[in-house]
C-alpha cells in the first residue's frame, strides 16, 4: 500500500472531540495498510494566545532574541496538538508516536518567526513506520544549526507536511482544511464560488503567492521543486467516508496541464488585504537607487511585493512598493530615518488601507485583451487602480482596501467564473 502524509489544520485540531475524529480517520487509513505520517498544526487559536501572552511582556519583539523566544513559546502548540493526538490514535488501538520537530530532526537556518527548512532526517520516521506505528510530527517548526528551536512563520505546518512527504518519498499529501478544497475565489465574499476539481501546480503557485490562504506559497513551492502530489480536503467530511471516495474528494494540485484548463482563461480570483503602500518621493534617477532602497528592506528580513518607479523629471523620480501590512511600521520608520537622509529623498508617504486583487490562469498564455477585460470590469464599477503587476498568468491590481470585496465580485462576473465547469 502507499505511503501518506495527513496535515491536519488548527480547527480541525480545535477539540478534543476534533482530535478524536482526527484519530478515527487516521487509523482507517493505517487499517486498510498505508503507511502513515501525520503533521498537525497547534489547536485554533493557541498560537494567537501564546503570542499575545508575549506581546504583553514585550510588544515590540523584533531583535533576534526576542524573535528567538517567540519561536520558543510558539512552537508549544504544536507539541500539544502531536502528543494528543498519540493519544487518542492508541485509544483507537492504533500504535503512533509524537516527535517535535528538533526530535527528526528537521533542521532550519536561523531566521526566527522565518526560518527555512534545510533537510530533513528521515531515518526515524522510516524506523516507526516499519515497526507499525502512525508517526506524528510537529508542523511549523524545526532547529537550527545552534540547537535553537525555531518556527516557519504562520501557516507553516503546510510547509512542515509537505517537506516531509518529500523527504520520505511519499505517495501523496493529503491537506485537511476547514474547506473542501480550493475555490474559484474565497466563498465567504462570493457565495457563487465553485470548487474546482483540478489546479494546476502553477496557477496555485500563483493563488498563493497572491493571497489564497488555502495553503502556504512555501508548501507549493516545496510540492513543485520535488513533486510532492498535493490534494486539499476537508476534514469535516465523517471519518468514516468510504476511503476511495475520500482520496478522490476535494481539489487535486496537479503538474498536468490538459486542455480543459486551457479553455478556462481564468481559474480563480485572488486577493490579499494585508497589504501597505510605501512611496518615497523625489529621490536621485541613476543607477544603483532601486538596489539602495529595497537593499535597506530586505536587510530588515522585510519581502517587497509590487513595484513601481515614475517618469523621471528634472533628474529626480519617485519609487513606490507595496509590504506586508504588519512591516509597514518598520518600513516607514527606517526609509524615514535611513533612506530618505542618505538618498536626499523629498518625502516619504504612506497607505496601510490598500488591497491587492489578482486573476490568475493558465490559459491567460494563449488568449489576448484579459488585462484589459479586468480593467474595464473594475472601473465599470467606478474602482481605481494605483498599481499594476503581472506575470505569464497572472495580472495584479493594487487598489483602496473599502473596494475589495466589490472588486472581485465584479471579476468573477466578468470572467464567467460563476458558472459550472464544462
Amino acid at each position: 500500500m502507499a505511503l501518506i502524509v495527513h496535515k491536519y489544520g488548527g480547527t480541525s485540531m480545535g477539540s478534543t472531540e476534533r482530535i478524536r475524529n482526527v484519530a478515527k480517520r487516521v487509523a482507517k487509513w493505517a487499517r486498510a495498510g498505508h503507511r502513515m505520517v501525520v503533521v498537525p498544526s497547534a489547536m485554533s487559536g493557541e498560537t494567537n494566545r501564546l503570542l499575545g501572552l508575549a506581546k504583553e511582556l514585550l510588544p515590540d519583539a523584533h531583535d533576534p532574541a526576542a524573535q528567538r523566544e517567540l519561536d520558543m513559546i510558539a512552537s508549544t502548540g504544536e507539541q500539544v496538538s502531536v502528543g494528543l493526538l498519540a493519544l487518542a490514535l492508541q485509544a483507537e488501538g492504533q500504535p503512533a508516536v509524537s516527535y517535535a520537530g528538533w526530535q527528526v530532526p528537521v533542521k532550519t537556518n536561523s531566521a526566527y518567526t522565518k526560518a527555512r527548512i534545510e533537510s530533513i532526517d528521515d531515518a526515524r520516521i522510516n524506523a516507526d513506520l516499519d515497526a507499525g506505528r502512525v508517526v506524528i510530527i510537529t508542523g511549523f517548526q524545526g532547529i537550527d544549526s545552534l540547537g535553537h528551536i525555531t518556527t516557519l512563520g504562520r501557516g507553516g505546518s503546510d510547509t512542515s507536511a509537505v517537506a516531509v512527504a518529500a523527504a520520505i518519498k511519499a505517495d501523496e499529501c493529503l491537506i485537511y482544511t476547514d474547506v473542501d478544497g480550493v475555490y474559484t475565489t474565497d466563498p465567504r465574499v462570493v457565495p457563487e464560488a465553485r470548487r474546482l476539481q483540478t489546479i494546476s501546480f502553477e496557477e496555485m503557485l500563483e493563488m498563493a503567492s497572491l493571497g489564497s490562504k488555502v495553503l502556504q506559497i512555501r508548501s507549493v513551492e516545496f510540492a513543485g521543486k520535488y513533486r510532492v502530489p498535493l490534494r486539499v480536503l476537508s476534514s469535516f467530511t465523517p471519518w468514516d467516508i468510504d476511503l476511495a471516495e475520500e482520496a478522490k474528494s476535494g481539489t487535486l494540485i496537479t503538474f498536468e496541464e490538459d486542455e480543459k484548463m486551457e479553455k478556462a482563461v481564468v481559474s480563480g480570483i485572488a486577493f490579499n488585504r494585508d497589504e501597505a503602500k510605501v512611496t518615497i518621493l523625489g529621490v536621485p534617477d541613476k543607477p544603483g537607487i532601486a538596489y539602495q532602497i529595497l537593499g535597506a528592506v530586505a536587510e530588515a528580513n522585510i519581502d517587497v511585493d509590487v513595484i513601481i518607479q515614475n517618469v523621471s523629471h528634472d533628474g529626480r523620480t519617485d519609487f513606490s512598493f507595496t509590504v506586508p501590512r504588519a512591516d509597514y511600521k518598520r518600513v516607514m520608520e527606517l526609509l524615514e530615518t535611513k533612506v530618505q537622509p542618505e538618498l536626499g529623498a523629498s518625502k516619504v508617504m504612506g497607505d496601510a488601507k490598500i488591497c491587492k486583487v489578482s486573476i490568475v490562469g493558465i490559459g491567460m498564455k494563449s488568449h489576448v485583451g484579459v488585462a484589459a477585460k479586468m480593467f474595464r470590469a473594475l472601473s465599470e464599477d467606478g474602482i481605481n487602480i494605483q498599481m499594476i503587476s503581472t506575470s505569464e498568468i497572472k495580472t495584479s491590481v493594487v487598489i483602496d482596501e473599502k473596494y475589495m470585496e466589490l472588486a472581485v465580485r465584479a471579476l468573477h462576473r466578468a470572467f464567467d467564473l460563476d458558472a459550472p465547469s464544462a
